[in-house]
């Protein structure tokens, strides 16, 4: 399902001042520097919720991709 939706991650990407609230709701916490890091990479993301919550990589990209599709663009 990642593959079919890489094209609306670059979009997320270029937005993603706008979509950082959303984020910091769904995961709070992450920091200002996780921002900044992140900065919309989908597999960036993944890495530093398995980092700030101890979930192995599987956990993560099941909880960025429920929360991806859950998205209004």
């Amino acid at each position: 399902m990642y593959q079919e939706r890489s094209g609306i991650w670059d979009e997320l990407a270029g937005k993603w001042k706008q979509f950082r609230g959303e984020v910091r709701k769904q995961w709070g916490q992450l920091t200002d520097d996780d921002f900044q890091y992140v900065a919309g990479n989908r597999d960036k993301l993944i890495g530093r919720l398995q980092e700030r919550y101890g979930i192995a990589k599987e956990e993560a990209e099941s909880q960025v991709d429920k929360w991806f599709n859950g998205l209004k663009f």
